[in-house]
């Protein structure tokens, strides 16, 4: 079967919105359907519990889910009887499914996601899950992991316009579409755009597509807010390893990550903030910190990026080895294997990073920051409410000098407790922890200084006046206080532990 994108007829979209929304074809629906084993396991890529639980169902639901999510072949009658406004011929004039024996197949996937309180329907190319084969290196990608993390972690300020760089199917445009009067979206693969134009038309929603490659379509433009879940995929360009359009950039190693934190600044307004996923290499004998501030330099960004995960040549391999459809133990997974680590052995790279990164364009002249800090564990989700506190808190220390974090009087955050901890018999604690229990969910060890100061931290008394205080039950010199709390600030200040 040849490679197809759904085409575009607005009063056969507009019934087909119709058809799902009867049917219950929803993320609630789904789930209420398949219950939460079969649910987890399909999340697994597992599709027999879901296909047990389809088979014994007639509700139109499922047969949607085992249409377009298990791409089995459904009898027409029961696509019909799903489908009553669309019917199977409109299904068919949209590219949707095409006959097979007595029934139809399902040519795209199609299924129910749901983010501030709406409801949408993302269509894609069907995955490995109903072919039963590798991917298409022309692929395109519906929502994965990379996606959820990327709209889970994106700030979401009102903006005149916003821009999805390398938009794929169209699932952060998506979410753009809540909170931006213009959403323009690029990507340099035709059918990408195509069930991008598609998406939109199903869920109602009006962009500005363009071809190109990356920011090219946009040059000259800016944005309050730029987000890319972009093909960050380090590929070995050798040949043995497929170059699949959703992940790989065309490019060695990861200059297209480089170059997006290098080139994103042109198109960000005053206050404008760019959002995207990525990997770097740590060549040996270097840190991940050396290579991001390599990137960063000169841009004039504000810059706050957080390490989530870390892998080693052969893990990383492993991994995008198995991501196209390809198996363990297989000859054409072992030969991607082998190129994976020639190529990383090439440049001497000891290990990959990935990690989510926020630039920002200050909105006045002051001195720019940059945190690169280290979070493998759980944090809040969705994070984009404590990106966009980071970021509001970040600006307002780098504008304040240690003057103003004195005169100023602080309060804990509602989530934050202090922890101490003691050793049997033991008089006083060893240990004293601020912990958070949101955000970043960051812990800070404190000192008897620091304990002393967030102990008094109500909002009532002035930083100062509380470090005065404390240097006397020390009898400790100010200064030396003073500084030790202005210290202490600006490590819990930004990521919300305390608030103004």
């Amino acid at each position: 079967m040849t490679a197809s994108t759904p085409r575009v007829d607005p009063d056969l979209v507009r019934a087909l919105r119709a058809d799902l929304v009867a049917s219950g074809f929803t993320v609630a629906g789904v789930r209420d359907l398949l219950g939460p084993m079969a649910s987890a396991a399909l999340d697994r890529d597992q599709s027999l519990p879901a296909q047990r639980v389809t088979a014994s169902s007639a509700s139109p639901c499922a047969t949607l889910v085992r249409l377009f999510t298990l791409g089995d072949p459904v009898d027409l009658a029961e696509v019909a009887a799903a489908l009553p406004t669309l019917g199977v011929d409109g299904a068919r004039a949209l590219d949707l499914v095409v006959p097979e024996g007595d029934g139809v197949v399902a040519r795209c996937d199609l299924r129910p996601h749901a983010a501030d309180g709406r409801d949408w329907w993302v269509a894609s190319d069907l995955g490995e899950l109903a072919t039963g084969g590798p991917l298409r290196e022309d692929h395109v990608l519906g929502i994965g992991g990379a996606s959820a993390t990327l709209a889970a972690w994106t700030p979401r300020p009102h903006v005149e316009r916003a821009l999805d760089v390398g938009t794929g199917c169209g699932v952060q445009a998506l979410h753009l579409e809540a909170h931006a009067d213009e959403v323009v979206v690029t990507d340099l693969s035709e059918r990408a755009l195509a069930y991008a134009r598609f998406n939109a038309a199903l869920d109602e929603a009006e962009w500005d597509v363009r071809a190109g490659s990356m920011l090219e379509p946009v040059a000259g433009e800016r944005f309050g807010l730029v987000v890319s879940n972009p093909p960050f995929v380090i590929t070995p360009r050798s040949g043995e390893v497929p170059l699949f359009e959703y992940r790989d950039g065309g490019a060695a190693g990861d200059t297209v990550v480089r170059d997006l934190v290098r080139g994103v600044g042109e198109h960000l307004e005053p206050g404008g903030i760019a959002q995207f996923l990525g990997n770097w290499e740590v060549p040996r004998g270097t840190t991940w910190t050396d290579r991001l501030r390599g990137w960063l330099d000169g841009t004039g960004l504000d810059a706050w990026v957080v390490q989530r995960e870390v892998q080693d040549p052969a893990e990383y391999a492993e991994t995008w080895a198995r991501d196209g459809g390809h198996h363990s133990g297989t000859a054409d997974f072992n030969t991607m294997y082998a190129a994976w680590l020639d190529d990383f052995a090439a440049r001497d790279i000891e290990s990959i990073g990935f990690g989510v990164v926020t630039l920002q364009r200050p909105r006045t002249d002051r001195d720019l920051f940059v945190d690169l800090m280290e979070v493998t564990g759980p944090v809040a989700a969705p994070m984009g409410p404590t990106v966009l506190a980071g970021l509001d808190a970040r600006s307002w220390l780098a504008e304040s000098d240690d003057s103003v974090l004195l005169d100023t009087a602080w309060r804990c955050a509602p989530d934050v407790h202090e922890e101490r901890h003691t050793m049997p018999g033991a008089a006083d604690p060893s240990v004293i922890l601020l912990r958070q229990g949101g955000g970043l969910r960051r812990q800070l060890t404190l000192t008897t200084v620091t304990a002393a100061f967030a102990s008094v931290c109500d909002g009532e008394l002035a930083a100062g006046v509380a470090a005065g205080a404390i240097a006397g039950l020390l009898g400790v010199a100010t200064e030396e206080v003073r500084a030790e709390v202005v210290g202490f600030l600006r490590d819990a200040v930004k990521d919300g532990l305390l608030l103004r």
